[in-house]
């Protein structure tokens, strides 16, 4: 029965430090756009910009 009184605290930090977590993850937006994070993935390569090519003609150095 006295591990109840360790417990009991316990399990309210937990919450507490849980519930701090969601009330940052809120404040920092990390919960706005959902629907364009889960479309990103599947459309990545689409938005790469390829490398410029390289010419073959030499360039002058001063």
């Amino acid at each position: 029965m006295d591990i109840i009184y360790l417990l009991i605290p316990l399990a309210l930090v937990l919450i507490a430090v849980a519930a701090a977590a969601f009330i940052w993850a809120v404040r920092n937006e990390q919960f706005d756009d959902l629907d364009r994070e889960s479309q990103r993935i599947l459309f990545e390569e689409d938005e790469l910009v390829s490398p410029p090519e390289k010419s073959n003609t030499p360039t002058k150095k001063n």
